[in-house]
């Protein structure tokens, strides 16, 4: 049978990209790490990590190994909290990750709230962007995840649903994309101003320098931008 201690060394390794910085992750020796690596390669029989140039990186089996490694830690670290809250040895836990936004603005009041509903409860705060966030929590790493998905309703998009990958979730809002411009000379009213602006409205910016925001903010843009 695998060795729960080496598996999470393995995942250390795998996460930190070097045995150096999975051993300043755990707070072992560098030497503890090489020979928890070298006891778990002896007891699967593969080799598991293999040198590139100066660094390490994990073979085929290694990254098979470290992905299965990294949800049954995720789901042990879960039941141990659930079994501890559940004989008493504390009120429980609550470990969430949430986008930047969301960590400055929801959840410090959720989280003020259950703290004064739930005395002694532990929350673990983590921040990550949904696709993470999301990976996180289907690996038991983390109980709850604060998640947004853009759609547009008269382009196509289907809205966002609150199930997804054998996880399950709620709705807690919906809110508009604004387009923000300088204002205009004058003070006349602009093509953004008033109510919401329809999609074709936005090839009227189309020669517009433009803030996109993050990565999957910046795709829905484009795709907007495509459809106007």
């Amino acid at each position: 049978m695998l060795d729960v201690t080496r598996l999470r060394v393995l995942v250390a390794v795998a996460r930190h990209g070097s045995v150096t910085a999975a051993a300043r992750a755990l707070n072992y020796a560098q030497p503890s790490v090489s020979h928890h690596i070298a006891r778990l390669e002896a007891e699967t029989g593969t080799p598991l990590l293999e040198r590139v140039g100066r660094g390490i990186r994990l073979t085929e089996a290694g990254q098979l190994l470290a992905e299965r490694a990294e949800e049954i830690i995720g789901r042990l670290d879960s039941a141990e909290a659930e079994l501890a809250a559940h004989v008493g040895l504390r009120s429980g836990r609550v470990r969430l990750a949430a986008f930047p936004s969301a960590l400055g603005t929801l959840v410090p009041v959720a989280a003020a709230r259950l703290a004064a509903q739930t005395p002694g409860l532990e929350f673990m705060l983590t921040e990550a962007e949904p696709p993470e966030a999301l990976r996180m929590l289907r690996a038991g790493y983390v109980d709850v995840a604060v998640v947004f998905r853009h759609y547009q309703e008269d382009a196509g998009d289907p809205p966002p649903q609150p199930a997804d990958e054998g996880t399950s979730g709620v709705l807690l809002l919906d809110e508009p994309v604004h387009l923000v411009t300088p204002a205009p000379a004058g003070g006349k009213p602009g093509p953004a101003t008033g109510d919401a602006l329809p999609i074709a409205s936005l090839a009227a910016y189309a020669g517009s320098r433009w803030i996109a925001g993050c990565e999957r903010c910046r795709a829905h843009l484009i795709r907007q931008c495509e459809s106007a």
